[in-house]
């Protein structure tokens, strides 16, 4: 499994480089789950990490329905530097929706640089703001030619993912993600409890920031937490 830690900044983007970090995904969680950074944020990370040989994520959003803002904040971050470019459908109600958002910000991505990722995320507590079930989200984007399928929490109150998927959902989840030959992220305040299960779910990415932080996810991230996440998931 490659971990992903998630940065508001470049101090903290270099603690998790220093801790060994897989993808450095630049989020701002003053904004939400997948609260989207600056572009001079996101760009600046990204000319650190690439020194550093690693890859860089960028968030976007926790959406509304709005394919053509979604697809110009998709480009934005590609633009700015980011391999990996992650859309959150918090208010997609439905397949229908889903199929314009994901189409569109594929499209603004992959016209720009086709070896730019798209990562398309989903909530496992869709049921608590309205939004579309996650296992709803493998085929579709696939279909529409996104890399990654996500899934996250929206609401940031201390519970978890496994709080609100049941393991089965989860690992559907993942299943359905490789059947349709796409690689599968989880990621929702995961605590080190929840390590073995996630080795036994064995997703391709699991995405952190709670959990390497000192003292809650609005604290700082340290690099001997990420480093020690690395060593128990390797």
């Amino acid at each position: 499994m490659l971990v992903l830690v998630s940065p508001k900044d470049l101090i903290e983007a270099m603690e998790a480089i220093e801790g060994g970090a897989d993808i450095i995904d630049v989020k701002n969680p003053a904004e939400g789950s997948l609260g989207a950074n600056f572009p001079w944020v996101i760009r600046e990370v990204a000319s650190i990490a690439r020194r550093f040989k690693k890859e860089v994520s960028a968030t976007t959003g926790d959406l509304p329905f709005k394919p053509g803002t979604a697809s110009l904040a998709a480009l934005g971050a590609a633009i700015a530097g980011a391999d990996y470019v992650k859309i959150g459908l918090y208010g997609v109600k439905n397949e229908d929706e889903a199929e314009e958002m994901v189409k569109a910000v594929v499209k603004a991505v992959k016209d720009y640089d086709d070896a730019k990722r798209v990562v398309i995320a989903g909530y496992g507590d869709f049921y608590r703001i309205n939004s579309i079930d996650p296992l709803k989200l493998p085929k579709i984007s696939a279909k529409h030619g996104a890399d990654v399928v996500m899934v996250d929490t929206a609401i940031k109150d201390g519970t978890s993912i496994f709080d609100h998927m049941k393991l089965e959902n989860m690992r559907e989840f993942v299943k359905m993600a490789r059947e349709n030959g796409m690689s599968c992220a989880l990621a929702g305040n995961l605590g080190w409890n929840h390590l073995e299960t996630l080795k036994e779910l064995s997703p391709d990415i699991i995405g952190v920031r709670t959990m390497v932080c000192e003292s809650g996810r609005n604290s700082k991230i340290k690099r001997e937490l990420v480093k020690k996440l690395k060593e128990l998931v390797s």
